[in-house]
């Protein structure tokens, strides 16, 4: 790492390409930066599907979206880059195609961390730290990128929270507005994962749906259209029951959830936006290394964990009883 501090940075990049869940545990680092720096721009590179996510954080000031820029010819990349006169570049996120796009248009703070090889020729400031190994939880793991600033403190889940500032909310959708008009407890089941982690069974949601009392609870799966696809035929027809997989955008889907009373998931992207938006949030999981919650749950003051503590492979969906699940949603609504 670089020895010097970087003081008064005006503009700031911080560049997260991946998934919904990554990008929300990044959004930390904005209200870190902006607390120290108030007069600083933050730039967010991510990805198109994520910038409804983005865009919620009050901290961001401008989005850019890596899958158009990355369309371009290398020398008129270059020349964003160099146009828009930023002082640092966080590769929260290593890849090499961005992290050689940064120093070719000559950055003068660019920060990655150390056990990426290619950083050692891209980035002049790399913090040493390894997420493999740790036990911290990943919005933890990403403040440490932080450490060029002069930034060293261990920030508590609950500084997080506050520090992403998820506060610039979508509207709700016109035609969801009518599910909201009725005293039951509104309880979204998301049953997918799009493979990013292991699941409890769509079976498993829909006896968790059929078991409760449909005089207290609406229940609405949620989904893409390809995951619907997969279950929606077996989603019940009842009058508490709704299938809205594949109905939503990003967008629409974070107004729904701040809308709804609890979500429960697996490790997946709405989990950490219902987190975020301070609703009941069940979270499922096996407790194996890396994926258990100490690294992966949800930032926020209602989250509620349950795991799978047999390891179970990835061919095998979660053990969790369906009665611990209804128990905490009677409990907490």
């Amino acid at each position: 790492m670089g020895k010097s501090i970087i003081s008064n940075p005006k503009k700031i990049v911080l560049s997260r390409t991946d998934s919904i869940g990554d990008v929300a545990l990044t959004l930390p680092l904005a209200g870190i930066l902006k607390d120290k720096f108030p007069d600083c721009k933050i730039i967010f590179l991510g990805n198109a599907y994520t910038q409804p996510l983005v865009e919620c954080c009050e901290h961001i000031d401008e989005i850019w979206d890596w899958s158009t820029l990355s369309q371009k010819k290398l020398s008129d990349q270059v020349a964003l880059l160099t146009a828009a006169e930023i002082d640092v570049f966080v590769h929260v996120f290593p890849r090499k195609e961005i992290a050689q796009l940064a120093k070719k248009a000559n950055i003068k703070n660019r920060i990655g961390t150390s056990h990426r090889f290619f950083h050692w020729g891209t980035c002049n400031y790399r913090v040493n730290f390894t997420r493999k190994k740790s036990d911290l939880h990943e919005a933890q793991l990403n403040t440490k990128l932080l450490q060029p600033f002069g930034i060293n403190l261990d920030f508590s889940p609950a500084q997080l929270l506050h520090f992403a500032a998820f506060n610039r909310l979508p509207a709700m959708a016109h035609q969801h507005l009518d599910f909201f008009k009725s005293s039951k407890k509104n309880i979204i089941l998301h049953a997918k994962s799009q493979g990013s982690a292991l699941e409890w069974g769509v079976n498993k949601f829909i006896d968790l749906a059929l078991s409760s009392d449909k005089n207290k609870f609406n229940f609405y799966f949620t989904g893409t259209e390809k995951e619907g696809v997969l279950f929606r035929d077996k989603i019940p027809i009842q009058e508490n029951i709704f299938d809205l997989t594949g109905k939503m955008t990003l967008a629409e889907l974070i107004a729904f959830i701040g809308k709804c009373d609890a979500l429960v998931a697996a490790s997946t992207g709405p989990l950490h936006i219902a987190g975020l938006l301070n609703i009941t949030t069940i979270g499922l999981f096996s407790s194996r290394k890396p994926i258990h919650p100490g690294r992966w749950q949800p930032l926020g003051n209602k989250v509620f964990i349950f795991e799978d503590k047999n390891n179970p492979s990835s061919t095998q969906p979660l053990n969790i009883p369906l009665r611990d699940i209804s128990r905490a949603l009677e409990e907490r609504l």
